[in-house]
Parts: C-alpha cells; structure tokens; sequence
C-alpha cells in the first residue's frame, strides 16, 4: 500500500467586499479555476465570503444573515460538484445577545461541513464585532493533517506549537490586510511573520489574503523551511497552486531541539552531558 502523502492546494486571493452574492459569484470562479489546475483543496482568504466587519461595513445591524446562509449553501453544492476540500473564511452567527464569531468553515469533497474554526485573537478593534474563539481547528485531507489559523492568530507563536504537538502538516492561515492606501507595517512583516512561523515549526503554511486594493502583501503557500512555494501577484485576484509533498526533505534549524525547548527545556543540551562545564559562566 502506498504511504505518499500529497495535497494539491489552492491559495486564492479576490477583492473581497461587502456584497456577500458577490463575493460567492468569486469564489464559484475561482473553485472551477482551482480545480481545471488540478487543485485537491481550495483555500480562501479571512471573511471572504461574509465581507470583513470594520472594512467592508462598520455595523453588523441589518446583516442580511440569509443571503450568507444562501450563499454557503451554494458553496457546499460547488465542493461537493467538483470534489474539493474548501477552507474558506466567514461569519458564525451565534446568537442575538453575542457576535457572531470570525471563522473558517471547511467542506469535505462531499460538500459537508466537517470543521469551523474560531478566531482565537481577535484585535482590540475586532472585539466591536466578533466573539473570539476557543478551540483549534483540525481536520485530515489526504493523509495530510491540516490546522487553521486567521490573521492576528499570527502574533501568538503559542497557536503554532499547539498545532505542532497535534501533528499538524499544513496551516491554513487566512488573512483580510486589504483596502489600504498603501504600503504600511504589515507589507514589512506579515508575509514575514508567517514564514517565521513555518520555518520554526517545520510546517507548511498556506497565507491567503484578501486582494482589494490596496493589498498590504501577496498570498503564498510556504514551504516547512520558511522559503515561498508559490506566490500571487499582489492586487491580482488568481489562484496560486501548490503540491504540499510530504517526503521532501527542508532544512529544519531548529530540529534537533524543537520538542525539547516545548517541553520547557531551553537549552540544547543538559549539564549533565558536559560535567566538567557545568558550574562555568562563560560568555
């Protein structure tokens, strides 16, 4: 029996906006586009089919909640038509005395809902419109175990080692750092951050972004080394395909010692290896 472990995913960026019938229109594009390239699982950006609350629209009263739930609807017909994983990002209504969370729904090739995942952090600003999260999001496509993550979720190193010790292989971290005018401190270090982020952990990082202009930075699949796979071109709504091969080998810096310095020990050896160097402060 074969034990090869690949996932070919598609990164897709589009304007997300705050039209929720729009936004699916895109994203049916851009899933039929995916899969003529040969994509498995499709991943999009942060509230793209809902619109983000504090860009797209600064109230969430008089939310039209059906035409996002017609929306989703017709978002699981197209998973299960074309047989696709979809990771997208959205809104989850709770109910009238709470927010409804920022989230990230995943479909099964058979179009079922089979994960959502919450906004852990949510920014001072955010907590005007979205209830933060309190549970990882994990879930097995093709041998490949996938965890999700979405935008600030990136300043908390902790979320990445909590995956790492679930066995993760592949984050999904989805991102809305779109609609500005121009390039700010987020085009200097997010993509940035997120690379960081592979490389430390060893794992494969999907960043998608929104694209509306203007686009602070491109969405990218990121290999375990922290080096880019694939990336957009900024601004431009497309898909950016990847193969995520579990049997190829990166450079991994931190290897030998990651489980150790998780575990608490942060040193790369014990005293007691190097006796005779124990009691000895040198700089």
């Amino acid at each position: 029996m074969s034990t090869e472990r690949t996932l070919c995913v598609a990164n897709c960026q589009f304007a997300v906006g705050p039209d929720v019938r729009a936004n699916g229109r895109s994203m049916r594009r851009l899933l039929a586009r995916a899969r003529s390239g040969g994509a498995e699982l499709v991943h999009f950006p942060e509230c793209a089919l809902s619109g983000y609350a504090g860009v797209d629209f600064h109230s969430l009263d008089g939310y039209d909640w059906a035409a996002l739930a017609l929306e989703t609807a017709a978002l699981c017909d197209e998973a299960r038509r074309h047989g696709m994983w979809v990771v997208f990002g959205s809104m989850h209504y709770l109910d009238a005395t709470h927010p409804p969370t920022n989230c990230l729904y995943v479909l099964a090739p058979d179009g079922t809902l089979v994960e959502r995942y919450d906004k852990r952090f949510c920014t001072t600003g955010e907590h005007r419109y979205f209830t933060p999260g309190t549970h990882l999001g994990l879930f097995e496509a093709k041998g490949v175990r996938c965890g999700l993550l979405i935008c600030y979720d990136v300043r908390f190193p902790e979320l990445y080692r909590a995956y790492v010790r679930a066995g993760v292989d592949l984050v999904l971290h989805s991102f809305y750092n779109a609609r500005k005018t121009g390039p700010d401190i987020l085009t200097v270090i997010m993509r940035q951050s997120a690379q960081v982020m592979a490389a430390t952990n060893h794992v494969w990082v999907s960043a998608a972004n929104a694209s509306g202009h203007y686009q602070t930075w491109a969405g990218a699949v990121i290999r375990p080394d922290g080096s880019i796979e694939v990336s957009h071109r900024r601004n431009r709504s497309g898909c950016a395909i990847a193969t995520v091969d579990l049997s190829r080998e990166y450079y991994d810096a931190s290897g030998p010692y990651r489980a150790r310095a998780m575990d608490g020990v942060l040193q790369s050896v014990t005293p007691a290896d190097h006796p005779r160097r124990a009691d000895r402060r040198t700089f």
